[in-house]
């Protein structure tokens, strides 16, 4: 059963911490949270101390009160299992069970996550209080979700990982041998003769600097093990508690584009996807959206769960403004335009004491609702119990897809050059954030996933090629497709290997270019390349390439290369393979996908239900869809900070205000104002 059958409206709620207070207190939060139309609260994150005082001793007294407390306030629950930290007995009696960090230290009790995942004593315990959670809750039928361990993070390098890495990798080789020559181990005397002289790759082994790895194949496949290791261990608790509800809704939270874990591989053992959103005040709204679409995405546009996020103030970063009046319902329905069927708060309690004492919540230190924030909140959970079930289950109906993928991400940043400044996240952001300006909805998915359906395919930086992609690229243009790949692709197979015979490798044939070098720029140095009649700027790294086929549009103006080709276009089949050489500026790339989608036919996210894309950027509007039995759902979102005038094609109602919307219609969108409109047909 889908998420979103189990629900009859966008559920609105948070973490709940009880155990972190006393009685007096747990009288005033129902009150207070009834009063901010909080309808779910996720229990039991971090209390594994409580529920096991001692290795044999469970407890579960005072969650068993919180559960029937929240049950009698009528609100469903989110159940967490509480591994995320280790209680200090374990620590003390079992010290194999914490990190050894990237420096080669043992760490000591303390903090969160400080759990080695191939600790065979933290899987056993994690394991079973799992189970034991599940077993006692079993009937509680207003779990709707159960949430397992949280933001998992990290790695660890100590001998159980080092053990367990070479396990994993006999599974991933089978010999010594092919090892030896799928790592390319006879550069620098690297040859094994057995499996037990393989390391761990750290600052005591391979790395000479935490980034960049001496020997990139090791690194690479350490990256996967660790989080396989990390899924490995949500999987087991996922099966402890499907043991005892077999109908069980499981997730984790994930954290957007967090490099240290391959998300898309987590998903398929994830029931559905949920993620913390935490952009700093002022952050670009199309990375937000960014991070919201790659969520999405990992399950094939299956909505997510917007799991956590501050209502007011971070604690955690440098400086952690407060979120101005009006910006957390607008991020609020940002997640809910690109596709999150909740809206979820840490905290629904500000923290008296520890790390998150300055954190945002619902119910602040005054411990009333006469706050600035708490009236926010709770007008907010007032629109989402009027809003009722309207938008979900509906999905985003994208045309174009932008391609991303973690190993690439890993194999890049860990590699010896060709540049310490180039970074996977920004490339693809650069193309992203010219789709958005487009309001070209864009679904974010992984080299395995299929193509067919998607008019338009980015696949920015596709460094590594995986077994079979090239083929499906190749598929996708030759039967009408769009593809446009950037620089630096098609350079290695899945260990890190270069393709031999020309870059970019196994694209050569579909791109019709052949990259003989590449030169990387130092920040203060620019090339430039006029395309469409205007100059723009040529930086980082700059592709010299030849023509097999491809038509030129665009050659670079100076240096030693001046005159060579630098944006191309290839049509193979019946369909087009852009290349771009270079890393320009956001106006060069919102120039070319004007162009692309335009050539492609393609329309923005309501078929040009508003003003231009280019007229709604620059008044700072985002506009996202979704749709559902053929009912079409308009966004309207305003990121400017100020109030915006707009002229709208389109008849329908507002779900918010409850306004009818004329065709030809100009209305205001007050700063941080929001506007959700039924489309009628």
């Amino acid at each position: 059963m889908a998420f979103s059958d189990k629900v009859s409206k966008i559920l609105y709620g948070g973490d709940y911490n009880p155990e972190q207070w006393t009685p007096d207190i747990w009288k005033q939060d129902m009150e207070l949270l009834e009063q901010a139309g909080i309808d779910v609260v996720t229990l039991n994150v971090f209390n594994w101390a409580s529920l096991q005082p001692s290795e044999e001793a469970y407890d579960f007294a005072e969650l068993d009160s919180a559960v029937k407390r929240v049950t009698e306030q009528g609100m469903a629950i989110c159940m967490a299992t509480s591994t995320g930290a280790h209680p200090a007995w374990m620590a003390k009696r079992y010290p194999e069970v914490l990190r050894t960090d990237f420096e080669g230290r043992r760490r000591k009790f303390g903090g969160r996550h400080n759990s080695c995942p191939n600790s065979p004593v933290f899987k056993q315990y994690a394991k079973r209080l799992a189970g034991k959670l599940a077993e006692r809750y079993r009937e509680q039928k207003n779990i709707v979700l159960w949430h397992v361990s949280n933001e998992y993070e990290g790695a660890c390098y100590c001998e159980n990982c080092e053990k367990a890495f070479r396990v994993w990798l006999k599974k991933r080789y089978g010999t010594i041998e092919n090892l030896n020559r799928l790592w390319n181990t006879r550069f620098w005397g690297h040859t094994f003769y057995d499996w037990d002289e393989i390391v761990a790759p750290s600052m005591v082994s391979e790395h000479f600097e935490e980034a960049r790895s001496m020997y990139q194949a090791i690194t690479l496949d350490y990256k996967r093990f660790n989080s396989d290791s990390m899924l490995a261990n949500y999987r087991a608790e996922a099966e402890a508690i499907r043991a005892q509800i077999p109908d069980a809704c499981i997730t984790t939270n994930f954290m957007g584009a967090y490099k240290p874990l391959d998300y898309k591989k987590w998903a398929a053992s994830l029931d559905v996807i949920s993620w913390d959103n935490y952009p700093a005040e002022g952050a670009d709204p199309a990375a937000i959206a960014m991070n919201h679409d790659l969520m999405r995405g990992l399950k094939h546009g299956q909505p997510f769960l917007l799991m956590e996020q501050t209502p007011s103030t971070c604690n955690w970063l440098n400086d952690n403004r407060l979120k101005r009046p009006g910006v957390m319902r607008l991020l609020s329905y940002q997640a809910v335009a690109h596709g999150a069927d909740t809206v979820m708060f840490f905290q629904m309690r500000r923290s008296r004491a520890g790390c998150e004492k300055f954190h945002g919540a619902v119910i602040d230190h005054a411990g009333h609702g006469n706050t600035r924030v708490f009236k926010e909140c709770q007008a907010l959970g007032m629109e989402l119990k009027a809003l009722g079930k309207e938008v979900v289950g509906a999905r985003v109906p994208a045309k174009a897809a932008l391609i991303f993928d973690w190993d690439t991400w890993w194999a890049l940043e860990c590699s010896a050059g060709p540049s310490v400044r180039l970074k996977y996240l920004e490339e693809l952001q650069n193309y992203y954030r010219a789709l958005s300006k487009l309001h070209i909805p864009v679904d974010i998915i992984g080299m395995e996933d299929g193509f067919c359906g998607y008019e338009l395919i980015a696949a920015p930086l596709l460094y590594m090629v995986k077994d079979g992609v090239s083929g499906r690229l190749e598929e996708f243009v030759g039967a009408g497709g769009t593809a446009v790949f950037s620089y630096l692709s098609g350079y290695v197979d899945e260990n890190d290997r270069i393709t031999l015979g020309g870059y970019p490798g196994k694209l050569r044939k579909l791109t019709g270019i052949w990259v003989e070098e590449t030169d990387s720029l130092p920040e203060t140095e620019r090339n430039s390349f006029c395309y469409e009649g205007k100059t723009y700027p040529a930086g980082l790294l700059c592709d010299i390439m030849h023509t097999e086929g491809a038509e030129v549009l665009a050659r670079y103006r100076e240096d030693f290369y001046a005159g060579t080709p630098v944006i191309t276009r290839n049509r193979y089949g019946d369909g087009l393979a852009y290349y771009v050489g270079t890393r320009s500026g956001e106006e060069f790339y919102l120039r070319l996908f004007t162009d692309v989608c335009k050539e492609k036919g393609m329309r923005t996210a309501s078929h040009d239900t508003v003003e231009t894309a280019a007229a709604l950027s620059e008044k700072g509007i985002e506009m996202a869809v979704r749709k559902k039995d053929g009912v079409e759902y308009l966004f309207l979102l305003n990121h400017s900070g100020k109030k915006q005038e707009l002229a709208v094609s389109v008849s329908g109602k507002d779900l918010l205000s409850g306004r009818e919307i004329c065709r030809g219609e100009v209305f205001a969108v007050d700063a941080a104002g929001v506007m959700l409109v039924k489309v009628f047909v």
